[in-house]
């Protein structure tokens, strides 16, 4: 699967008055009537059961200049938020610094699947944030894109 180009997250929630979350590649819009997100968590990981007790989560969309957020939220090791500034959103859900966009959900069905769960969220909002390129993940590493022009915020044809 290393040859399938990935955008990263950090999904994030609060539980018990503590923010916790984890860096993740397999997220995806499922819907837009009702407007729902998908995101896939490991079994193993011990942010994901604290976050589905909570009931909700902000996938936090990474730019390319964010890898060491990206690592510190990948790690097990350590504070995941020591140090780091971040908001509460008004969903209680930690809102990180500096991201393209946070998408905020509420969760709605967890089916298992192998190792890990299919977590389906119902979007309650969509903030957009800098414009500038993603951190993309290809061949177990990061990638640069090419720059790209501003948004109109239309969608373009593409070519055939």
């Amino acid at each position: 699967m290393g040859t399938f180009a990935t955008g990263v997250t950090v999904v994030t929630g609060v539980d018990g008055g503590e923010p916790v979350g984890f860096t993740c590649q397999s997220f995806a819009s499922v819907s837009l009537t009702p407007p729902l997100v998908l995101f896939c968590a490991d079994h193993r990981g011990r942010s994901w059961p604290r976050i589905r007790a909570a009931g909700r989560f902000t996938a936090n969309v990474l730019a390319e200049d964010q890898t060491e957020l990206c690592a510190r939220f990948g790690s097990r090791a350590g504070r995941k938020y020591e140090g780091l500034g971040w908001d509460l959103s008004r969903w209680g859900t930690p809102s990180l610094p500096g991201v393209l966009a946070r998408v905020h959900a509420e969760i709605t069905a967890v089916h298992g699947a192998g190792d890990h769960d299919v977590v389906i969220g119902r979007v309650l909002a969509v903030e957009t944030g800098r414009e500038t390129r993603p951190l993309l993940f290809f061949r177990a590493r990061f990638v640069k894109t090419a720059a790209a022009a501003p948004s109109s915020g239309r969608p373009r044809p593409l070519p055939s």
